[in-house]
């Protein structure tokens, strides 16, 4: 369940899962998937990459239903492929409680807070959120697009991947 901290378009919503989903089915159950919000549809395309690794089919098939009428395309499958092999550690690093020191482990429930800026809804159907990674010094964005005849919120962009600091494990002058 998300809650707003702020006011306006500057806030932030915290949402808490007890499991991430590892399947389509188990995503569109979680009270979330009714994206009727942009930082509903955020926190479910954090949690369903934390699939990545696991099985990777099971994860495009949940962000194809993050994107709505889009599908993943080549260019983002490979994308992902780029930024996540090896690295999967990146997207735990947005739930609380993962940092470096202790191989972005986060804590238990998965907790993510997703914000937004003065700018993030700048355009008409349009929003960039962030989210916070414990291996990062500034926020990451998220793109999304509104369908306007469901007031549904996709993934638009996934943007959020850049390297972090590496966990101490992998650190060799850690």
């Amino acid at each position: 369940m998300g809650f707003e901290v702020g006011n306006g378009n500057n806030n932030t919503q915290e949402f808490t899962f007890d499991v991430l989903p590892v399947n389509l089915t188990q995503l569109q159950s979680l009270s979330e998937a009714s994206l009727d919000s942009p930082f509903k549809t955020t926190a479910l395309a954090i949690a369903a990459l934390c699939n990545y690794e696991k099985d990777l089919n099971a994860t495009i098939e949940m962000l194809d239903f993050l994107k709505g009428p889009e599908n993943v395309s080549e260019y983002e499958k490979q994308f992902f492929k780029d930024r996540l092999t090896g690295k999967i550690y990146k997207v735990y690093s947005f739930f609380d409680g993962a940092t470096p020191q202790n191989n972005y482990t986060p804590s238990q429930p998965y907790t993510i807070k997703v914000s937004a800026n003065p700018y993030s809804f700048d355009n008409e159907n349009w929003a960039t959120l962030y989210v916070t990674s414990g291996g990062a010094d500034s926020q990451r964005p998220v793109k999304l697009r509104k369908k306007p005849s469901t007031g549904q919120w996709f993934i638009n962009e996934i943007q959020c991947l850049s390297d972090i600091r590496v966990p101490v494990e992998a650190d060799p002058w850690a």
